[in-house]
């Protein structure tokens, strides 16, 4: 497939909103042989905005239209999951390269679904779990790989949030409402810490949990508990509340081995911290002014047949079932 895309790789975004304002869309521009040509949303006057602020020539309200435009070369779907299997389905029959925002669907019978159609397609499926190619996470990373840990035994996630202010049954943020998130916060926040767990220790084999809503303001779970084992053997457990007091905020994973314990945040800009017999060393290392932009150079590296990128349909698919074990499903 690679090589048969022109160079640069022109892209068209699917729901310009706000994660494409600064942590995704500006990118495209700014990566190496890639080019933002086109920009969809369903209210007109609102993609006409986005395009005219960005530079972007072209702006549509109608998702085939952008698909079917033959200047746009492959697509960006940052619309929120819910719509995320309709729309790589669309994209696959035309038989364009799929880049698609996380989590990747509602659950793993829909990304499923969309890993089956782009190979029947032959066109290649990127998910965008950028942590897999930022500063810190890349330390993380080179520290366990390199042993500085030992070997890894368990680890521990910890994610408590306070709730959103202000909610009300008449205007609740997409990110709790099921039928468009596929869950609660746990679905957003925590399918990144799980993806990246993926990458650093392999493939998790079981998992289980439980969940509740502890508080009522909204119709997803608002408290997940879960279990889960790698495939090397190595076990891990997590608890992520989002009703905590402000001051009980917490973000952190431990990864701990037979030398020491590596422990980091997930979205925090605090350090990753080296807990070993001769000390601890902290590396702060933070993210770029456009956070998908290292992800997206691989993407586009992939595309023209230049590199790999390292989160495709098929690692994203994984993340997927291991959270509907754990949610029950």
């Amino acid at each position: 497939m690679a090589e048969t895309l022109r160079n640069p790789i022109r892209w068209g975004i699917i729901g310009c909103g706000d994660v494409t304002e600064v942590k995704s869309g500006p990118a495209f521009q700014k990566v190496p042989h890639s080019q933002l040509v086109a920009v969809m949303r369903r209210d007109a006057a609102k993609a006409q905005d986005y395009a005219r602020r960005h530079g972007v020539p072209k702006w549509y309200d109608n998702a085939q239209a952008l698909i079917q435009d033959p200047e746009v070369d492959a697509v960006y779907i940052a619309t929120p999951p819910g719509s995320h299997a309709e729309y790589t389905l669309q994209v696959a029959s035309a038989r364009k390269p799929v880049y698609v925002e996380k989590p990747m669907a509602l659950n793993f019978a829909q990304c499923l679904q969309m890993v089956t159609a782009c190979e029947t397609a032959q066109v290649p499926l990127f998910v965008a779990y950028y942590r897999r190619c930022l500063p810190s996470f890349l330390k993380v990373k080179e520290l366990v790989d390199g042993g500085a840990i030992g070997e890894v035994k368990f680890v521990n996630l910890k994610l408590y949030h306070p709730a959103q202010e202000n909610l009300s049954p008449e205007n609740l943020p997409w990110r709790v409402q099921p039928e468009l998130s596929g869950g609660g916060l746990f679905f957003d926040l925590a399918s990144h810490q799980l993806d990246f767990l993926d990458f650093l220790l392999g493939p998790v084999i079981s998992a289980s949990g439980q969940t509740a809503n502890q508080a009522g303001l909204y119709p997803a779970e608002d408290i997940v508990t879960g279990q889960f084992r790698f495939g090397n053997g190595v076990l891990g457990t997590g608890t992520w509340c989002f009703t905590v007091p402000p001051a009980q905020f917490t973000d952190q994973t431990e990864v701990i081995g037979t030398k020491g314990k590596i422990t980091f945040p997930s979205f925090a800009l605090t350090p990753v911290i080296l807990e070993t017999a001769a000390g601890v060393e902290e590396f702060l290392l933070p993210p770029p002014p456009h956070v998908q932009q290292p992800f997206i150079e691989t993407v586009v590296q992939d595309l023209l047949g230049k590199g790999t990128c390292p989160s495709t349909g098929a690692s994203a698919l994984r993340t997927a079932w291991v959270m509907d074990q754990i949610v029950g499903r």
